[in-house]
């Protein structure tokens, strides 16, 4: 098996190793779960594992924090990070298929 082919959302790492590649300790990562920041899977027994995918928005989590965010603003951040890759994922998924987004005056007044 290649790295390539692993899933990016598998839990593969306890929480020691995902702190120690991520230059956290795993304290950090506890309360980063009961904040909402992260969801790590869990085993059968209820041990956290971390996925690739878990520990690149630690490291996102990290960069927010050293340019001056307190946690609430880094939730924000990722909400409207994950909202914007997913708006921009349906405006490609609707180019694919030939058809024009509405203008946006249209979208504007269909929000308000």
């Amino acid at each position: 098996m290649r790295p390539s082919d692993v899933d990016p959302t598998q839990g593969v790492y306890g929480i020691s190793v995902a702190a120690d590649l991520v230059g956290m300790d795993p304290q950090s990562l506890r309360l980063y779960e009961r904040r909402g920041l992260l969801e790590p899977a869990r085993t059968d027994g209820g041990t956290r594992r971390y996925s690739s995918a878990d520990l690149v928005r630690l490291q996102r989590i990290a960069q927010l924090l050293a340019a001056g965010l307190n946690l609430a603003g880094i939730t924000k951040v990722l909400e409207l990070e994950t909202e914007n890759a997913r708006l921009r994922a349906e405006l490609e998924r609707t180019q694919a298929a030939g058809v024009a987004p509405p203008p946006r005056s249209a979208r504007r007044r269909s929000a308000d």
